[in-house]
C-alpha cells in the first residue's frame, strides 16, 4: 500500500529520539541530510529531545542517557520491558515535546511525525500506537484517547532499528477500528547484534495482525546503525506523508512494502 499524505498543508515537525547512551547530537545531521534528498523537508521543524540519565541494568546499574531501563542483552523478542520507564517517556514526549510544538510553533499533533533510533524507535512506536484503550494493565497512558479524530493521532511514526514493546497490551483491531492510525516507516539492519533483526519482522507482524496500520518497511546490510539507503527511503516517506505527491518514488516504495516479513526472521 502507499502512504497517503496527512493534511498536506501547514507547518509540520519531526521529533526524533536518540538511542541508549547517545545524545541528540548523534542524529542532528538529519536536519541537513533529509533536505539534501528532498529539499522541501527543510520546511520541517526538527526536534531532538534529550533522554534522562538513568541507571541501566545491563550496564551494572551505572547511569547513562536512556529512555527506559534495559533488562536483557541483546534485545531479542523475549526481552523484558521496563513498563514504568517506557510509559513515563512516552507521556513526556506527548505532554512536553508535542505540546511545546503546538504552543510555540502552532504545529498540531496531526502534523508531527514521531521517530527514533533503537530505544528511541521503541518509544516512537509506543507514542504512536499504544493507548489506554489497548491496555488492561495501565491506567496512565495517553491523555487523549477518548476521541476518534485524526487530530488525536501523530501524522506518522518512524522506527530505525527499534522494537515493539509492551506487546501484551495490543489486543485486536476492534478497539481502534474507527481511528486512522499513523503510517509507519520501519527500517532495520539485518546484521544487528544489539536489537536483533528478529525484532523487525516480529514487530511488523504484531502491528499488522492487531492494528490497521499502513507500514512501509525494509532492511539493510548493516549492523546496529543506519544506512544511506534507509535515510533516502525515510526522506521520501516523510515527503509523501506530510506534503503529498512524490510520485516518482511511489513505485519504489510499493516494492519495499512487498518485502516478506515471514522470511526476514
Amino acid at each position: 500500500s502507499t502512504t497517503s499524505s496527512s493534511k498536506n498543508d501547514g507547518p509540520a515537525a519531526l521529533i526524533f529520539l536518540h538511542g541508549l547512551g547517545d545524545t541528540p547530537r548523534g542524529w542532528k545531521s538529519l536536519e541537513t541530510m533529509l533536505p539534501s534528498i528532498v529539499p522541501r523537508l527543510s520546511q520541517l521543524t526538527y526536534v531532538f529531545p534529550v533522554a534522562p540519565t538513568i541507571p541501566i541494568s545491563i550496564n551494572g546499574g551505572m547511569t547513562m542517557p536512556g529512555w527506559f531501563d534495559v533488562l536483557d542483552w541483546p534485545i531479542g523478542i523475549t526481552a523484558r520491558d521496563d513498563r514504568e520507564g517506557m510509559i513515563a517517556s512516552k507521556n513526556r514526549i506527548l505532554n512536553e515535546v508535542t505540546q511545546k510544538l503546538l504552543v510555540e510553533h502552532q504545529i498540531p499533533k496531526s502534523r508531527i511525525v514521531v521517530g527514533g533510533f533503537s530505544q528511541g524507535g521503541a518509544i516512537a512506536l509506543l507514542s504512536a500506537y499504544h493507548t489506554e484503550n489497548n491496555s488492561n494493565n495501565e491506567t496512565t497512558t495517553n491523555t487523549d484517547n477518548d476521541a476518534n479524530s485524526d487530530d488525536d493521532q501523530y501524522a506518522g511514526c518512524v522506527s530505525l532499528s527499534g522494537w515493539l514493546t509492551l506487546e501484551e497490551d495490543y489486543h485486536s483491531k476492534t478497539s481502534t477500528s474507527n481511528m486512522k492510525l499513523p503510517p509507519l516507516f520501519w527500517g532495520h539492519g539485518q546484521y544487528d547484534d544489539k536489537v536483533l533483526f528478529e525484532q523487525h519482522s516480529h514487530g511488523i507482524q504484531v502491528l499488522q495482525d492487531k492494528l490497521d496500520i499502513d507500514i512501509t518497511y525494509d532492511f539493510y546490510p548493516v549492523g546496529h546503525s543506519s544506512d544511506p539507503d534507509e535515510i533516502q527511503a525515510l526522506a521520501h516517506f516523510l515527503d509523501r506523508l506530510l506534503y503529498g505527491n512524490d510520485s516518482e518514488n511511489n513505485n519504489e516504495t510499493q516494492n519495499n512494502n512487498v518485502n516478506q516479513t515471514a522470511s526476514s526472521s
